[in-house]
């Protein structure tokens, strides 16, 4: 700890002085002439004990010099806590998420109109997969405005988009650059591989281990066939306190049949995620509101400060001290007769 201000003691000695020369000139003074030596005996002496109210008052004005001195600590480490979790956003860019989504479809027992029907005016072309899913995804960041979220994209590889972010307009911004030109020469389905690049991102920037307020929500629309085996990668999230999300982005219904893929979602949800088949836009949004309304939690930070005021450490004890003195006074054992 140092003092920003040092200089102030002087000042602070001078007026202590000054006040102890005032209350000396004040005090009324007694002259007593006897011939017994025994009405001097210690005995007969003020006990020290009535000078608890000055000394409490001089403990405070001590107390109030150092704060007035403006007390920092060089580098404080603080823990903040506030709602919110650690979020990764992990979206699959394989070659299959170019195909077309349908924003939704006509409701059971109903027909399109027959000017979108016939052959004089085309339906409107369906956005890809790609693009419905990124529209989700942002909606589900505008949406936690208390959490710290990164993204990851995998298709034969993973790699970092955006570290664990408050700025949630940088992050948006960068979903917006996300397309199908980004792994260029890349189109398998390594689910694995991002899970494990979204489980060392949580690794590396989560303040605080062993708890559950990290989570991983897992965009794709198939099956795992190459890098890591996912259901490898899910047991060590779990291990880890990670707890993993996994939406089917219009996932095919021969592909979710298939044992691999039963399996996986087994795991996710026996390791406490939940999955979503999202075949349309609508149920995308949907499955991504449902995550968000699921997930709370308390988001643990460290924050480093140079010079931290600490002040309160002495102007908190001066006003006790102050107070004390104060009210000691009231009391008819220290009330000054004389």
């Amino acid at each position: 700890m140092r003092f920003l201000h040092p200089g102030f003691a002087w000042w602070f000695l001078a007026l202590a002085a000054g006040a102890i020369a005032m209350r000396v000139a004040r005090r009324r003074t007694l002259g007593v002439a006897t011939a017994s030596p025994w009405l001097f005996a210690p005995a007969y002496r003020a006990s020290l004990f009535r000078r608890l109210p000055a000394a409490a008052v001089f403990a405070g004005l001590v107390l109030l010099g150092c704060a007035w001195m403006d007390p920092v600590l060089p580098l404080a480490e603080t823990e903040v806590r506030s709602p919110g979790l650690d979020i990764v956003i992990a979206l699959d860019l394989s070659s299959s998420m170019e195909a077309p989504m349908d924003p939704s479809p006509p409701p059971a027992g109903r027909t399109l109109p027959a000017a979108i029907q016939g052959t004089g005016t085309a339906r409107p072309p369906a956005r890809t997969r790609l693009d419905a899913t990124k529209n989700a995804i942002k909606a589900f960041v505008g949406r936690r405005i208390d959490d710290r979220i990164g993204m990851v994209v995998f298709s034969d590889n993973a790699y970092v988009i955006s570290p664990l972010t408050f700025d949630h307009r940088y992050l948006v911004r960068y979903i917006d650059l996300v397309d199908n030109q980004i792994l260029r020469g890349e189109g398998m389905t390594a689910i694995g591989e991002g899970l494990a690049l979204s489980n060392y991102l949580l690794a590396r920037q989560a303040a605080v281990a062993g708890r559950r307020n990290k989570v991983i929500v897992v965009f794709t629309d198939g099956e795992n066939n190459t890098g890591r085996d996912p259901l490898d990668v899910l047991a060590e999230s779990d291990a880890s306190g990670v707890r993993v999300h996994m939406i089917g982005v219009d996932l095919e219904a021969e592909i979710r049949k298939k044992p691999q893929v039963q399996a996986l979602l087994r795991a996710v949800e026996r390791y406490g995620g939940r999955y979503f088949n999202a075949d349309t836009s609508r149920e995308l949004n949907a499955a991504s509101r449902a995550i968000d309304s699921i997930e709370k939690g308390v988001l643990v930070s460290h924050t480093r400060q140079h010079d931290a005021p600490v002040f309160h450490w002495f102007a908190v004890p001066a006003l006790i001290c102050f107070a004390a003195g104060f009210a000691l006074r009231a009391l008819p054992a220290f009330i000054d007769q004389t």
